[in-house]
């Protein structure tokens, strides 16, 4: 067969007579090679990279990044030493900052603590970043945006303006490459069921999720990692009723509940894989 640019050729694959996985839609086929002998099929699994890695989701938290896939079950990095280092820099800024503006010694050692602080924790986050690499082939983020997330607390602002998200999504970015890095809408990743769907509107900052619909208990960030990789897998539609948001998957009418016994529930027998983002020291 000869193709000429800007034309194509037409394969009925309804006569087929080789099965295609099942989870593979004919949106996952790509374009066909032509050979003297053959003609070959390239299919797309979403889940699975060309290097064999599977398709992880990560609910970013703030002493914690937490990461789910059928694959490799419930992930955990810890990230309490990268807070760490902008807690003691916050200490050590303030103690000098008043200072700041009547001394140049004092905005010199302010800036030399800013640069110190940037470094250290770049290297914490370009190690966390290859941890996330290491272990999956693309990945999921929140799309997080700190400035809806402030509230009246002091403490709690300080807290996310201290947060490094954007920073690791930046590195995954440039190591990974964007076709391989998705921002997911973070709305409600916690109070949704990931078994049934059921939204729990009294969460109150509890560390163990519980469904009102199906009776799950599962660990709150756990919880939400699941949810976000359902929706890196199937996709959502997101909308807007009397003035409330809501995720929807497009599970294009598989039952939730059997998806989820079949899929998740045999991932998460052997508990959680705990990692850390070491930094300098090298901790994994």
């Amino acid at each position: 067969m000869t193709v000429k640019p800007g034309e194509y050729v037409y394969l009925d694959l309804s006569k087929r007579y080789f099965p295609l996985p099942g989870e593979v839609s004919s949106a996952g086929l790509g374009e066909p090679i032509l050979t003297p002998e053959k003609v070959h099929l390239p299919v797309h699994c979403g889940d699975v990279d060309q290097g064999g890695k599977p398709a992880v989701a990560w609910d970013f938290n703030l002493l914690s990044l937490d990461g789910y896939s059928p694959e490799t079950g419930w992930i955990r990095i810890d990230t309490s030493k990268l807070a760490s280092i902008h807690i003691a820099s916050f200490e050590k800024r303030r103690s000098v900052q008043r200072k700041a503006s009547k001394s140049k010694k004092a905005r010199r050692v302010l800036a030399k603590y800013s640069k110190r602080e940037r470094n250290r924790a770049g290297k914490h986050q370009l190690e966390i970043a290859r941890v996330v690499q290491s272990v999956c082939g693309s990945v999921g983020l929140e799309e997080l945006e700190k400035q809806a997330m402030y509230t009246r607390s002091r403490i709690w602002n300080r807290r996310i303006s201290r947060s490094d998200w954007r920073s690791i999504t930046r590195i995954l970015v440039g190591r990974l490459g964007e076709a391989r890095v998705e921002e997911l809408d973070p709305y409600g990743s916690s109070s949704y069921c990931s078994r049934c769907g059921w939204f729990n509107r009294d969460l109150n900052g509890a560390d163990v999720f519980v469904c009102g619909g199906c009776g799950l208990r599962l660990d709150r960030q756990l919880n939400a990692a699941i949810n976000l990789y359902m929706r890196m897998r199937f996709g959502y539609i997101v909308k807007w009723e009397g003035g409330k948001k809501s995720i929807v998957l497009r599970m294009e009418g598989a039952s939730r509940v059997a998806w989820w016994d079949r899929v998740v529930l045999p991932s998460l027998v052997g508990g959680c894989v705990l990692t850390r983002g070491g930094g300098a020291e090298g901790d994994q």
